[in-house]
């Protein structure tokens, strides 16, 4: 999720809405933690099945996210 361009559902939520900054926190906490993983040379087991996790749970989180906005867009 490209949180530097400018979308009006997603700054208003992130201002008023603690579920949805808390989604959007923990999505970019996944994406340094997978970033650091990226620049591993020589990833061992665990660090592989920890990158495959967080990519999934990313995407869950991904969907919540855009799913709230969906649902801001329609109810206002």
């Amino acid at each position: 999720m490209d949180l530097s361009s400018p979308d009006v559902v997603r700054d208003e939520l992130i201002k008023n809405n603690s579920a949805f900054r808390d989604l959007v926190n923990q999505h970019q906490s996944f994406e340094a933690r997978l970033s650091e993983l990226a620049h591993l040379n020589y990833p061992n087991e665990d660090e592989q099945v920890e990158e495959s996790t967080l990519k999934k749970k990313k995407l869950m989180v991904k969907d919540a996210i855009y799913e709230m906005m969906h649902d801001y867009e329609i109810s206002h």
